[in-house]
């Protein structure tokens, strides 16, 4: 039997504590621990970006790293976007442009825009290509994906939500 070791994090900001086994990965520790589903496994190599939080303010890939990395981090889920009065102006947006269908892949573009949301606020379409192309689609054809986060930015220049 391995070893545990003991973690302590924030997640959309509640503070949590757990001992993990140092082989599990943050997004198992996520969605199996915490029974926070929303952030995705997909390729399990980091390629596809289902599976895109943000750590300490920067975009990472959950599949690649083990909990045990995360401790004493704070990490925002797709789950921590809502807020008390609604959808974040990101998630708002991917629904008004139809910036999403299957699903499956919304919960790593929402958090790839949002941090390139929180460091920009008028992102060029080079920066906004730029800051999404980790993330892969198989339903949309991007386009609205790109529409969504360019509404995206005009709604939080606006202080529209979050």
């Amino acid at each position: 039997m391995a070893q545990l070791h003991r973690v302590r994090l924030t997640v959309n900001g509640r503070e949590y504590e757990r001992e993990v086994e140092p082989r599990m990965t943050l997004v198992d520790f996520l969605r199996h621990e915490l029974g926070l589903t929303g952030t995705h496994v997909g390729c399990e190599h980091g390629v596809c970006g289902a599976c895109t939080i943000i750590k300490n303010g920067q975009a990472v890939r959950a599949c690649l790293m083990l909990a045990v990395q995360a401790d004493g981090a704070e990490l925002r889920t797709v789950e921590g976007l809502a807020g008390a009065d609604g959808l974040h102006p990101v998630q708002q947006a991917f629904i008004e442009k139809h910036g999403l269908q299957c699903g499956f892949c919304t919960p790593g573009f929402l958090m790839s825009t949002v941090e390139l949301l929180e460091g920009t606020t008028s992102p060029g379409e080079e920066q906004i290509r730029e800051a999404i192309g980790g993330n892969i689609c198989r339903c949309t054809g991007y386009q609205s994906i790109l529409e969504s986060v360019e509404l995206a930015a005009q709604k939080m220049r606006a202080g529209q939500g979050s």
